[in-house]
């Protein structure tokens, strides 16, 4: 499976952010990729580092021109995508991905499940947490599951997904120059060797107010081994993995299997 992450540069103006979503998913078509990911909320600028920002303009609904012309973009160019955007639904307001397939259904959505509240990242201010938990969907390439950026800060999340079966996790995220981001890479990378998953982080790029995003998008394959890496400016970084040997590394290598539950806190 060929997959391509779009490290991005968002701008104020959601028309141009989503344009520039669409020459990705066509770019990324054209370069043979089955899956495109995204960002964290992609098609705005990162306003929860504001307590007390207007963020109307950037809510979108499901059946939304926005989310209806990338689904449509999707199944165009063959490809599947997992776009992150801000999303309400049943009248609440998430952090949201979903997981688009080639034929431009909707088959999947995540929310952020672990919302921070802290200095620009005032998150808990415009997101309602996931009441639903950890999802794995089922596609032709394997399982993928999805992880909300500050929620692979928590091990639970991304090993909930392994223990259900995923064998990709896609995780969108916003880090900036100011995070440990050498030991960002290490937590994704051992965290897909602990728990025998591939995993793909995709980072924003640029200036926006007081943060700036680091990019260094990563791949990490099931044994720990980044395979792939993204620099500080955009750029849109294939990888490509076999999913298949995420679930022959776990009976290979039991580490979930033998884990002693009655002993954990």
């Amino acid at each position: 499976m060929k997959i391509a992450l779009c490290q991005m540069k968002m701008e104020q103006d959601i028309e141009i952010n989503y344009r520039k979503t669409l020459k990705a998913i066509k770019e990324a078509a054209m370069q043979k990729a089955d899956l495109i990911m995204f960002p964290e909320i992609q098609l705005s600028p990162f306003f929860p580092q504001y307590e007390n920002f207007d963020a109307r303009n950037y809510l979108l609904t499901p059946d939304s021109p926005y989310v209806l012309g990338v689904c449509e973009c999707c199944r165009e160019n063959g490809i599947f995508a997992s776009p992150n955007f801000y999303i309400e639904e049943n009248g609440r307001r998430y952090d949201m991905s979903l997981l688009i397939d080639e034929n431009g259904k909707i088959v999947g959505k995540q929310k952020m499940v672990h919302v921070a509240q802290c200095e620009n990242f005032y998150e808990q201010s415009y997101y309602t947490p996931s009441e639903e938990g950890f999802s794995v969907f089922d596609t032709k390439f394997g399982k993928i599951g999805i992880v909300v950026c500050f929620d692979r800060h928590y091990p639970e999340s991304i090993r909930t997904q392994a223990l259900c079966g995923a064998e990709l996790i896609l995780i969108p995220t916003a880090n900036v120059i100011s995070e440990p981001c050498e030991l960002f890479r290490w937590e994704i990378r051992v965290q897909a060797f602990q728990n025998s998953v591939h995993i793909a982080m995709c980072n924003r790029v640029g200036k926006e107010g007081n943060m700036v995003f680091s990019g260094e998008s990563l791949v990490s394959d099931c044994f720990g081994n980044e395979i792939s890496f993204a620099g500080s400016t955009e750029e849109l970084l294939f990888a490509e993995i076999d999913l298949k040997t995420a679930s022959d590394a776990r009976k290979e290598k039991p580490y979930t299997s033998l884990r002693r539950k009655e002993l954990y806190k």
